[in-house]
Formats: C-alpha cells, structure tokens, sequence
C-alpha cells in the first residue's frame, strides 16, 4: 500500500513540473489554431517574469501581454500566470522558417514532418529594425561566429565611454553567441550572450534566439531553406467547425518617439483583417476588447 501511494505522489509531482510546447502539430490546412493555454503560480522563490518565460520557452513580451499589470522583475509569490501557449499560425507558406516579428517568434517547418516548432525570439531596437517583409533563405551556418561591429557601433560605442574590437573573438561572451545562420549580408539568426533580451527590441536588427534554442535550430535547418520575415500583429483564423479567432498583439513601435510613449501604438488592419472582423457574426463587444488589451491570445469573436 505504501508502495502504491509513492507511485501516486511520484506521478504527481511529475505531472506538475512544466512542459516545453516548442513543438506543435500542424493542422488541417484549412485550419491555424494550434497550442493550449497554460497556468502557472509564482513561486516564494523571487523568480522573475523572464525566467518563467524562458523555463517555458516564451519571450518576455508573450508574458507581459497575457499578463498584464504583472510586475516583470519581481512578481507577487503565489501570482497565478497565464502561459500563452495556444497561438494562430502566422499567414505565410507552411515552409521553411517564418519570423514574425510583430509577436517576436520564430516559426520552423521542418520539410516532410507534421509539425511546426516555435521559438521566441529578440528582434532589432527601434531605427535598427529587423527586416518585416522579406523573403530570403539561409546561405550558410557557423558554429563559434566572430562578430565585426560596424562603423556605426564603434560611433555609437565610443559615444558611451566604450571600446570595441575590431574583430570580437569566438566564444560565449560574443554578442553572437555559439552558432549563427547566415541569411543575407547584413543580417544572421544568432544566439547571444544575454538571455534576458529574448523577447524585447535589443539587437542590432539581427534575430536573437536563446543558446540552446539556436544550437537547436542550427542543427536542423538546410543550407538553402526559405526564410520569410512577416509583421502580423493580428493574426486570425477561421477553423473547421465555424469558430472564427483573433489574436491580438502590441504591434512594434516605428519611431523613438512611439517607444517612449505610455500610449498604444496605432492598429493598423490589412483588408484581409478588416474583412474578417466585418464578418456578420463577429461579437462587437468581444472585438472592441481583444483590440484595446491586446494579450497576444486567440480569443473566439463570434458566438
């Protein structure tokens, strides 16, 4: 009996630890809902927002928007957290690599597989910004990169006080990190040497993936696979069944100015987004709210 109860409490304490969902299956074509959302309570342990993103593989921002008014650095012991891993696929080929910026995620078809891998990402700062509609492909990979700062960084830098090298050796205190993916001549999917921008507008417009994330990636993607960068901060889908969703996020700031103003950043809505929201079904008071929150999570706008 005391057998039994061990199993039990062993089976138990494993089915309450957190499980990475960086891996989903993909659906039907006609279909782009995939994932299911999660909960988590903080614990006593003073655990920041950015390590609780990263034990799930999310970005920081995925976690301020589904999380709002939660603090970031030192969260409330015994908080309950939304883990938003439930997610509309972005409008773009099933193919190849997709990099949304506006959600800060990366998105991975590996070609003849059934499912589709995500990554959170850190993007380029406001002036430095990552592509948002391009299409090209990886062309080479190098595992410990160098990293050659530009003109213009050696300005910026010794505007600050700071010196860098011309040449900033291999190893993991390189900006690059261990292993970066070559996809065009200025810019590279990389690693880095500071998880906590994952998530965030950090870089110098390059795509930064946490270490492990990258050596992942690094060793599953071709020489030659398709890359595409969209901007979709709205992104939605009409499912099988009639359902119709919406997912909402903060869409990315174009100048200083927007960055540092407390106010939200205009939506813009495509005519594909406008035509699905006029839908006769849609619930006004549904939408209005997903428009004004907006917690980066499909929400169902008709009955």
């Amino acid at each position: 009996m005391k057998l039994v109860r061990l199993i039990f409490a062993v089976m138990a304490v494993l089915f309450s630890l957190p499980t990475l969902a960086t891996d989903y299956l993909l659906p039907s074509k006609d279909s782009r809902l995939v994932g299911e959302n999660q909960y988590y309570t903080v614990q006593a342990n003073g655990e920041s927002l950015e390590s609780i993103a990263s034990r799930f593989q999310l970005g920081l921002t995925n976690m301020m928007e589904a999380n709002p008014g939660v603090d970031p650095y030192l969260p409330k012991s015994g908080t309950q957290l939304i883990i938003p891993h439930q997610l509309i696929l972005p409008d773009a080929p099933r193919t190849g690599i997709v990099v949304n910026i506006a959600e800060m995620r990366l998105y991975y078809y590996p070609k003849g597989e059934d499912f589709v891998r995500v990554l959170p990402i850190g993007i380029g700062q406001v002036g430095k910004d990552t592509p948002e509609n391009w299409v090209t492909q990886v062309y080479r990979k190098k595992a410990n990169p160098t990293w050659t700062p530009t003109a213009r960084m050696h300005k910026e830098a010794q505007a600050r006080g700071d010196t860098l090298p011309k040449v900033w050796p291999a190893g993991p205190d390189n900006p690059m990190g261990l292993f970066a993916i070559y996809i065009g001549n200025l810019y590279a999917i990389h690693g880095t040497n500071a998880d906590f921008g994952i998530g965030l507008r950090i870089s110098q417009g390059c795509v930064r993936l946490r270490n492990e994330d990258i050596e992942q990636l690094f060793n599953a993607v071709p020489i030659g696979t398709r890359v595409q960068f969209v901007n979709q901060p709205i992104k939605a889908t009409k499912e099988p069944d009639g359902s119709r969703y919406l997912e909402v996020h903060q869409p990315l700031s174009h100048t200083e100015a927007e960055f540092e103003s407390n106010a939200p950043v205009p939506l813009e809505l495509s005519p594909t987004i406008t035509r699905f929201i006029a839908h006769k079904d849609t619930d006004s008071f549904v939408l209005k709210r997903l428009l004004d929150d907006r917690n980066g999570m499909p929400t169902r706008i008709n009955p």
